[in-house]
């Protein structure tokens, strides 16, 4: 009879252990997924608070990078600072995500217009110094804050998605303006990306691109900064990538630049620094192996995730005229 007792006694036992260990395995998942929602929003939203944005990944103290990975970024909305030092106009430039604002700044005899489209978490201000050596070249330019950024309406940022409806609504206003010269697109990081996709899938057809380190694809991207954290990134950057494009109305699994390149055809100019942190060389490599027409790439040693006129500034100035010049 003990002996039966105990036997009755410990098969009941089992189905109960099981149980709650499906139930933590739920709650763990539960869990998981807040995280990567709480994130996901934070990453693609800005917000109207004062301050900055969260540094870097790979600046981070390891308790600073536990906080970031418990409570999500902060991100505010990039705010455009300082003003061009050359003469130029502010436009306002309608697209589906709202209105957008730019500084246009025409010169006489132009060889082309120079569109320029900054990163995440940037602003048009950001890219003066580029403006400014398109201008020496010869070249008209206009700046553009994506939607979300600078003085462009809203506070939303889908890292490349929409930002290529944003790319067209200025190709077109540039072609609304008359001119019958070339129009080249220059794009840093997620700008580069929203320059391929709008090329890709929404049938912009410009003379020329100028691509700084563009990302292989979102995912990639999310996996990249886990890694620069030192922390696994399954399962949170695939959760990470998900909720993301589920609260920004969008398959983000498919924000992949090596997929647009393979629908580039213009001549296009694509640069990138070796020690970038953030876009390894085997994305480059795919990207630049994917473009379709003529295309030229150009390595800058020691070079990370950041404009490259400030390590290399006459070589970074020689690569982008000489690429010009054979337009």
């Amino acid at each position: 009879m003990a002996w039966f007792r105990f036997h009755r006694t410990s098969t009941v036992a089992r189905p109960s252990r099981t149980r709650y260990v499906l139930w933590a395995l739920l709650l763990g998942f539960l869990a998981l997924n807040a995280v990567a929602f709480l994130h996901a929003w934070r990453f693609t939203h800005f917000t109207d608070e004062p301050g900055t944005h969260t540094d870097n990944p790979e600046q981070l103290s390891p308790l600073d990078k536990t906080w970031v990975l418990l409570t999500g970024i902060k991100n505010p909305k990039p705010r455009n600072l300082v003003v061009p030092a050359f003469a130029f106009r502010t436009v306002t430039i309608p697209s589906p995500n709202g209105k957008l604002e730019g500084w246009y700044s025409p010169v006489d005899n132009a060889r082309g217009t120079v569109a320029l489209f900054h990163g995440y978490t940037s602003n048009k201000s950001k890219l003066l110094t580029e403006a400014g050596t398109f201008r020496q070249l010869g070249y008209s330019v206009l700046l553009v804050d994506f939607a979300g950024n600078g003085g462009s309406e809203g506070f939303q940022t889908t890292v490349g998605f929409r930002e290529s409806a944003d790319v067209k609504a200025v190709f077109t206003f540039l072609q609304e303006q008359g001119s019958t010269t070339p129009i080249v697109l220059y794009g840093a990081s997620m700008g580069a990306v929203a320059i391929l996709r709008a090329e890709s899938e929404l049938g912009v057809r410009p003379a020329a691109n100028i691509v700084e380190c563009p990302y292989g694809s979102m995912l990639q991207t999310a996996q990249n900064r886990f890694g620069s954290m030192h922390v696994p990134a399954f399962p949170m950057a695939n959760l990470l990538v998900f909720w993301g494009g589920v609260q920004n109305g969008f398959w983000a699994f498919d924000l992949d630049a090596t997929q647009f390149a393979k629908k580039v055809t213009v001549p296009t100019l694509l640069m990138w620094g070796e020690a970038d942190p953030r876009v390894t060389r085997t994305e480059t490599d795919a990207i630049f192996a994917a473009l379709q027409g003529p295309k030229q790439r150009h390595i800058f040693p020691g070079a990370g995730h950041e404009p490259y006129w400030r390590r290399y500034p006459q070589e970074w100035q020689l690569t982008i005229s000489g690429f010009l010049q054979q337009l």
